[in-house]
């Protein structure tokens, strides 16, 4: 009997619907291989000298800052964002390297004490095989943050990204090779959902992930009776931004706050504010008002327009149709349209504009819409703006926009997010800071610059050059 061949991956530029990468998806047998390669080759890569490991992720860095021009092009060809936001990725995979490498010897190093009988030693192990399945959002830092402090730990890595951004992985593929990597150490298998469900189900001793709430939840159920497997989740958010806006403040920096908070990346960061919280009165209205009319002014376009965009298109046609739905959902519940979210005349069905609606008082679903669509929430006073922000099950990132020192001191101390900025977009985040949130945002091993926390267990030791003195330690208290 004749087999029939699985249907190639193709990615598509979401601007021009062109094929950007091509290739076949990697069967069970092939995923199972991979893992194989990676258990034969990690015991090796763990044992070298950790200076061997840091050289090959300084190989690996310059090889992207060689690649940078191409690498950011194939980024925003593939995922539609503007070729500014492209290049701010590849220079985050860049400063990555050196941050991992800092945050392991902090974090994940190794440590002498002093003691009477000899000393106290604190060392850090690999855990082995480590699953890292990549999102299209960010398709070259984010997986980039698992990989770089995995392989500095001495584990090896399977990688697959989302088949929505193979030629992305793909690229980074070839620079780890470039890099000097043992073989198995680095792996590459590409597909879609059973490609991703076939990596989970092998001997892995780690599932490091980055994607949606929902996905999450489903591996946490996965790995429920699977508990030597290091899971770690980063997760979506329904993230507030509360605004509370005082005596001179400046509309204009409000606006742009919100808006940059919002809207970036057109809405497909997992930490953009999805819902707005402002006064009820006049100047809660002023803040709205403010936003829609900048949110007019954006430009839409695509990555290599002449006129740079603010927002590119969403990921897929799929996506965009699917963001329409849940906005539609929502005016059907009775929430009103302060800005239409809508197609882009003359564009690709990706593109979408950016959106604001009203819910005050609408009791909406507790859901992350992955777009440029923002819900305004009206309060009476700030106790009820904590409260309005808290209710979600989510706890990613939030953010304070104007009010005073106390506010603020309140706002932090009650506010359940892992990202909690002050007068700064709720996307800002630090790579020399940990990043992660609570609830179904995650599962309290948050990445960035605590990747090495998860990507090596500690052994604490009790050493001395002999076993002299034990001995009369019993002596006295059997006396």
């Amino acid at each position: 009997m004749q087999m029939t061949q699985a249907a190639p991956l193709r990615s598509i530029d979401p601007a021009r619907g062109e094929v950007v990468w091509e290739g076949p998806v990697a069967t069970p047998a092939e995923v199972s291989a991979a893992v194989a390669r990676a258990r034969a080759a990690q015991p090796a890569w763990g044992a070298r000298p950790l200076a061997e490991r840091l050289a090959a992720a300084r190989a690996f860095k310059a090889g992207l800052e060689v690649r940078a021009d191409a690498l950011a092009e194939t980024i925003s060809r593939e995922t539609g964002k503007p070729r500014w936001e492209g290049k701010a990725e590849v220079a985050s995979m860049i400063g990555k390297v050196e941050v991992s490498i800092t945050a392991q010897a902090e974090r994940a190093g190794e440590k002498h004490s002093a003691l009477p009988f000899g000393e106290a030693v604190l060392r850090h192990r690999p855990h082995g095989v480590m699953a890292v399945l990549g999102p299209y959002n960010f398709p070259g830092h984010l997986p980039n943050g698992h990989i770089v402090p995995a392989l500095i730990a001495g584990n090896a890595v399977v990688f697959k990204p989302s088949e929505l951004t193979p030629a992305v992985g793909a690229a980074m593929a070839e620079v780890w090779a470039e890099a000097g990597l043992p073989e198995g150490v680095f792996n590459l298998v590409q597909g879609g959902r059973e490609t991703g469900a076939a990596l989970v189900a092998e001997d892995i001793d780690g599932l490091l992930f980055t994607g949606s709430g929902a996905a999450g939840a489903h591996f946490r159920r996965v790995f429920a009776d699977r508990p030597h497997v290091i899971l770690a989740l980063e997760l979506g958010g329904n993230n507030p931004l509360v605004v509370w806006p005082g005596a001179g403040d400046d509309l204009a920096e409000i606006a742009s706050i919100v808006v940059q908070s919002a809207f970036i990346t057109s809405g497909q960061r997992c930490s953009c504010a999805r819902r707005l919280i402002v006064p009820e009165g006049a100047a809660g209205e002023a803040v709205v008002q403010a936003v829609a009319a900048l949110a007019e002014r954006l430009v839409i376009g695509a990555w290599d327009d002449n006129v740079e965009p603010f927002m590119g298109p969403l990921i897929s046609d799929a996506a965009a149709e699917g963001a329409r739905a849940a906005v539609a959902a929502l005016v059907s519940q009775g929430a009103q349209v302060v800005r239409p979210f809508e197609g882009v005349a003359g564009r690709s069905a990706a593109f979408v504009t950016a959106g604001i609606l009203d819910v005050t008082r609408v009791a909406v679903p507790d859901e992350e819409i992955f777009a440029p669509v923002l819900q305004v929430t009206r309060v009476a006073d700030f106790d009820a703006a904590i409260r309005a922000a808290n209710a979600t099950r989510y706890g990613l990132s939030a953010g304070l926009v104007g009010g005073d020192d106390a506010l603020w001191a309140r706002f932090a101390a009650e506010i359940r997010a892992g990202v909690v900025n002050r007068n700064r977009p709720t996307t800002g985040a630090a790579g020399t800071a940990p990043f992660g949130g609570l609830g179904d945002s995650g599962n309290h091993r948050p990445g960035a610059y605590y990747a090495a926390d998860y990507c090596a267990w500690p052994m604490a030791s009790f050493e001395a050059a002999s076993p002299a003195g034990n001995a009369a330690t019993i002596a006295r208290l059997l006396a």
